[in-house]
C-alpha cells in the first residue's frame, strides 16, 4: 500500500467573487500534486488518507453534471472498494448546496472533518480533534479573501494540535472566473511548498510575493509618499539591495524613487504602479518585523498596504 500522507485541508468557497478554493498541509512531499483539485466552473475537492487521487476530476465532473457534493461523495466512494481508506471533502460553486465529507472507517486516528455554510475542513492522523474545530472557527472568523481565510484555517488547525507525525509540505490553489494569469484560464492561486520545516510559514510567506506580483487590486482613491522616519528606513533597505547609493533622508527624493523604481522592475511589480507602490510601502511599513531582511520587510510592506484595497 502507499503511503498514507498525515493530512488535514480545507475547500471552501467565497460567493461575494465566485471563488473555491482548497488549502492543505501534509507530512507527506508535494501534497499540491495529490490533494487539490479546483475549477471555477464546477468547485473544489480535497482528496486525502489512502488519497483516490480520481476523486479530483471525477467529483468535479459529478458537480459540473449538477450532482450535489453530498451526492458526487456518495457516487465516489459507492464505486470504490478501498472506499474505508479515504477521505475527501468537496464543495460547489452553489452557494444554496452545502459542502459534504467522508471520512472512512479505516482512517488513522484522529480522523474527521467538519462542515460550514460555504466549507469543509478534513484530517487524519491528526493530533486531535481540536485541530478541525480550530480550522473551522479560524475560517469563519477570519477578515479578508479567500486566499487569506484558508491560510488562517492552516495555521490555527496546525497550532491546535496539526498532524501528528509533523509537517512537511502545504499548498493554497483558488479559482476564479479568468483569474489566471491575464485572464486566460481561472487558475487565480496556485502555490506550492513542496518540502520544508515550517511549510505554512513558507506558504503564506511566498503566496504573499504571489499576489503582489500577479494579483490585481482596486486603484487606491489617494496615495501617500514616503516621509520622515519611514523614508530614511525604506532608503536603507534599497541600499542594503543595492538599488541606492545616497545618503537616506527623511525626504523621499528623485533618486531614492528611482531606486524604488528599479526594485518594482526587478521584482515583477508591474501591476502596481510607483505611486501606489509608494504608497503601499508608506501605509505598510509599520506592520513589518524590523529583524527580517530588507527585500522581505519591503514585500510585506506592500503587501501590508495593498491589503486594504480589494483584489479585481
Amino acid at each position: 500500500m502507499p503511503p498514507r500522507p498525515s493530512t488535514f485541508s480545507i475547500a471552501a468557497r467565497d460567493p461575494e467573487t465566485d471563488a473555491v478554493g482548497v488549502a492543505v498541509q501534509s507530512k507527506f512531499v508535494g501534497v499540491g500534486a495529490v490533494v487539490p483539485f479546483v475549477s471555477a466552473d464546477a468547485g473544489a475537492v480535497a482528496t486525502q488518507s489512502f488519497a483516490n487521487v480520481a476523486y479530483g476530476p471525477d467529483g468535479l465532473d459529478l458537480l459540473r453534471e449538477g450532482h450535489a457534493p453530498a451526492e458526487a461523495i456518495d457516487r465516489l466512494t459507492g464505486a470504490d472498494d478501498e472506499a474505508p481508506s479515504r477521505q475527501v471533502g468537496i464543495v460547489g460553486v452553489d452557494p444554496e448546496e452545502p459542502p459534504a465529507a467522508f471520512t472512512g472507517d479505516e482512517c488513522h486516528d484522529h480522523a474527521g472533518d467538519r462542515q460550514g455554510d460555504h466549507y469543509t475542513v478534513q484530517g487524519n492522523i491528526l493530533e486531535n480533534a481540536d485541530t478541525l474545530d480550530a480550522m473551522a472557527a479560524a475560517f469563519e472568523e477570519t477578515d479578508g479573501g479567500l486566499p487569506e481565510r484558508l491560510i488562517a484555517a492552516l495555521h490555527a488547525g496546525n497550532e491546535a494540535g496539526g498532524d501528528k507525525r509533523g509537517e512537511q509540505s502545504a499548498a493554497l490553489y483558488v479559482a476564479k472566473p479568468e483569474g489566471g494569469y491575464d485572464g486566460r484560464n481561472d487558475r487565480w492561486v496556485d502555490v506550492r511548498v513542496d518540502d520544508h520545516e515550517r511549510p505554512i510559514d513558507e506558504l503564506e510567506r511566498v503566496f504573499k510575493i504571489y499576489d503582489v506580483t500577479l494579483l490585481e487590486r482596486e486603484a487606491p482613491d489617494e496615495t501617500r509618499e514616503l516621509a520622515g522616519e519611514t523614508a530614511v528606513a525604506v532608503g536603507s533597505a534599497l541600499a542594503d539591495l543595492g538599488f541606492y547609493d545616497g545618503e537616506p533622508t527623511a525626504e523621499f527624493g528623485e533618486d531614492a524613487r528611482d531606486a524604488l523604481e528599479s526594485f518594482r522592475g526587478m521584482n515583477n511589480f508591474e501591476n502596481h504602479s510607483l505611486a501606489v507602490l509608494e504608497d503601499a510601502v508608506a501605509r505598510g511599513w509599520e506592520e513589518t518585523a524590523p529583524g527580517d531582511d530588507a527585500e522581505s520587510r519591503l514585500v510585506d510592506a506592500i503587501w501590508n498596504g495593498l491589503s486594504r484595497l480589494d483584489r479585481v
